[in-house]
């Protein structure tokens, strides 16, 4: 298994929904042309993995290209009648890997982070799911995203893999 680094800057396909193929594919390219190989997804964008799904129609990974890029997803939000609710239970994050690596086309993902934090999160549960992840090869290495310090080091203290990434939304009018 070779291990990739991934670029320090990471292309976001949160609203790749509405591109065509072409245009999907030429974004893809571009940022490999231009030094970036990191690409971050959510089985939220654009739906229920819409974003992911449009990803994998639209570009062709050869095994060799695989082997140099870096694919992250995230899951742990969940969506019924209108409302956003977490999930980190381990049945939640397996099922939401297996929708999130069929919709991408690929056999594992490089990173998977808990997408925003749950205050009733269970480390135990997460704890399971990661070790069966990442025994099976489905993931690779682990994150979250936008925890307080604090809550990263509560999933820390019971996950057996290193939390990577705490992947925090930052911008203009997000700070």
């Amino acid at each position: 298994m070779k291990t990739v680094t991934e670029s320090r800057v990471a292309l976001g396909l949160f609203r790749v929904a509405e591109k065509t193929n072409q245009e999907i594919n030429d974004l893809f390219q571009s940022a490999l042309d231009n030094g970036i190989n990191f690409f971050d997804h959510a089985d939220k964008y654009g739906g229920d993995h819409v974003c992911e799904k449009r990803f994998g129609d639209s570009v062709t990974i050869s095994d060799d290209l695989r082997e140099n890029i870096y694919l992250q997803t995230k899951c742990g939000i969940r969506t019924e009648d209108g409302c956003d609710y977490y999930d980190f239970s381990k049945e939640y994050i397996l099922k939401r890997v297996d929708e999130s690596l069929l919709a991408l086309k690929t056999d594992y993902v490089d990173s998977l982070l808990l997408h925003r934090p749950d205050t009733l999160m269970e480390g135990e549960e997460i704890a399971e799911a990661f070790d069966k992840l990442y025994d099976s090869g489905k993931v690779r290495s682990f994150g979250v995203s936008n925890f307080t310090p604090y809550q990263v080091e509560y999933v820390q203290k019971h996950v057996n893999q290193k939390i990577k990434y705490n992947q925090v939304q930052l911008s203009i009018v997000h700070a």
